[in-house]
């Protein structure tokens, strides 16, 4: 057993943190990015779109994230593809993410009522146009919320990617307690930060729930 002070437990749980936020930013902003064109696919006019926007947010949210990041990581070698850890984890991430995010700000679309389609088209302003000036400010706004939400659960999720050897903070913590046998001081301090990170983001789209004006 080697012999870790509780400063030298939480100095390298702190310095796996940073990977964890940074793959969660990551993620989250791949998300956002994959999540906004599977949205336009989602509520085009064209059937077949729209199918096909079904199923990529079907086949995402209907199988599990660590299956997901299986076939990233170990999937795509095999098709001559080499890929590290971060990139698998990624990637894993983005693509869960922006299942979920564009069904979200999907339901804030469906939430408006018809008659804002019909002012927009009222002024002149084509289909692009309506997404852009009226529908989507509004639909976001409507979603602030559950999308903060996502971030929470985004963070946590990422504790999946210690499976495929990505050393963030689950990871570490799993190192350090294989070193010092005392897990219920060194998961007990990665649950602190774990909270740390989400406890706050939880209160604030609490918040945002309450400003979301009746409709």
């Amino acid at each position: 057993m080697i012999e870790f002070t509780l400063w030298d437990i939480v100095r390298n749980l702190l310095l796996a943190t940073r990977w964890t936020v940074l793959l969660s930013l990551a993620a989250f902003v791949g998300g956002a990015a994959v999540g906004m064109a599977v949205l336009f696919l989602r509520i085009s006019k064209n059937t077949w779109s729209r199918r096909l926007a079904s199923g990529y947010i079907a086949l995402f949210q209907g199988t599990p994230l660590l299956m997901q990041l299986f076939l990233m990581f170990f999937g795509l070698p095999m098709l001559g593809l080499r890929i590290e850890p971060w990139t698998a984890a990624v990637l894993g991430l983005t693509f869960f993410a922006s299942a979920y995010l564009a069904e979200i700000w999907r339901s804030g679309v469906a939430a408006l009522p018809l008659g804002q389609w019909d002012a927009g088209a009222s002024l002149g302003l084509h289909y692009l146009q309506e997404l852009r000036l009226i529908i989507l400010p509004q639909a976001f706004s409507i979603t602030r919320a559950p999308t903060v939400g996502f971030l929470v659960q985004l963070i946590k999720s990422t504790a999946l990617t210690s499976i495929i050897g990505f050393e963030e903070l689950v990871r570490t913590s799993n190192a350090i307690n294989n070193a010092t046998f005392e897990p219920f001081k060194v998961y007990g301090l990665v649950a602190l930060i774990f909270f740390a990170m989400c406890f706050p983001l939880t209160q604030y789209a609490r918040r945002l729930e309450k400003r979301v004006p009746m409709r």
